[in-house]
């Protein structure tokens, strides 16, 4: 809201919101007779790098295919930059894929794999060596400029193909689970370098991923994907914390879980019968709802059965199922009902020797912390 005046009169002029950088508006795809995504609409922030998130099947790689050009929509429309892109094919988009084998060139050095895409576009040698070198030296291998890439180790491989994608300075970068084939160590040293890399560069990614914690690492804002929707779209402490759907608090992140029916509804509180007895809530539900309740581990501590408990809390009582010693944290399960889970993450390692399974042990945890669902969101 901006305020001019006018004949000494302050008026208020109204304006509009900018766009976003990327908007995917209505999309839709199918194969045959499987919709594999469904009217969605999705938008991008200039300089975000957001993951889609979600099991296999969900649809994220037809979206990322969908957005580059190697595959046609049936409806819907892609802009990028206030520039229509739908129908223009993949080689017109300056959009760059990142691909979850690399698709480098075997018969062609790093130097030659990177160069590529420029030499394809018409570049002069000499600014094609300039910006090879600049984008080397960006992914640290300017020292492996002449090597082929057969010889080079996974993670090298795909900071070449990084660089590759970076050099023809695109509009929009997308990357296809770049990586799943690397070690766990690997994996995490390459989200820190790829989250600095693009926050320097200012470019604008999308980063398709099935594993959570490399989501929330990597990521300005989340989509998670479910069917060919989006269930949910937020920043990574939000999605975490107040997730939208059960599909979500079970998909990001670890949690307890207590299906239940709602016996009784009064003052924006629900009584719900489980399997472990009946607990009071915040929530809104008619009697005789199916309801899931869910907490995060963390939010949970393990409490002697005999204590009394605060009028603040909820407390439920199961046998210990499990310990197990995570390092700098330790999970409990308790034994639950089917399709339940009850967890409680405490830090280090104590836990793990104070506590044993076939104990009987009470989980405790604020009101407030509860999430509820209606139990078919899940």
């Amino acid at each position: 809201m901006l305020q001019q005046t006018i004949g000494g009169v302050a008026a208020q002029q109204t304006v509009a919101p900018s766009a976003p950088y990327l908007s995917v508006e209505k999309i839709a795809k199918a194969y045959r007779e499987t919709r594999v995504v469904e009217d969605l609409d999705f938008a991008v922030e200039r300089g975000e790098l957001v993951s889609l998130l979600g099991p296999s099947g969900c649809g994220k790689t037809t979206l990322l295919r969908l957005i580059s050009g190697l595959v046609s929509a049936d409806a819907g429309r892609v802009v990028v930059g206030g520039r229509d892109i739908t129908r223009l094919p993949a080689h017109k988009r300056n959009v760059s894929v990142v691909f979850q084998n690399y698709a480098l060139f075997p018969h062609l050095n790093v130097r030659e794999n990177v160069g590529f895409g420029l030499k394809a576009r018409g570049r002069a040698k000499a600014g094609i060596h300039d910006a090879v070198t600049e984008a080397l030296q960006l992914v640290r291998m300017e020292a492996f400029a002449d090597r082929p890439v057969s010889a080079l180790s996974g993670g090298q491989q795909q900071r070449v193909a990084v660089a590759r994608a970076l050099v023809v300075e695109p509009d929009l970068l997308l990357l296809d689970e770049p990586f799943s084939a690397l070690d766990r160590k690997l994996r995490e040293t390459m989200q820190v370098e790829l989250k600095s890399l693009l926050r320097a560069k200012g470019m604008t990614a999308i980063f398709v991923t099935h594993d959570q914690e490399e989501a929330l690492a990597v990521s300005s804002r989340i989509a998670v994907m479910n069917a060919g929707r989006i269930e949910q779209y937020a920043d990574p402490v939000t999605l975490y914390t107040r997730p939208a759907t059960g599909f979500v608090l079970d998909f990001v992140g670890l949690s307890t879980r207590i299906a239940g029916t709602v016996s009784k509804s009064e003052s924006g509180f629900i009584e719900v019968d489980t399997a472990y007895g009946v607990v009071r809530v915040p929530g809104r539900f008619r009697p005789g709802s199916k309801v899931l309740l869910g907490v995060r581990p963390e939010r949970i501590r393990p409490v002697s059965p005999d204590a009394a408990p605060a009028d603040s809390e909820v407390r439920i009582t199961s046998m210990l199922a499990d310990v197990m010693c995570l390092g700098s944290k330790t999970h409990l399960y308790g034994e639950a009902a089917e399709d339940d889970r009850l967890v409680s993450e405490v830090s280090g390692a104590q836990a793990a020797e104070s506590l044993l399974p076939g104990e009987s042990v009470a989980f405790e945890w604020p009101r407030e912390a509860t999430l509820v669902y209606p139990l078919g969101a899940a």
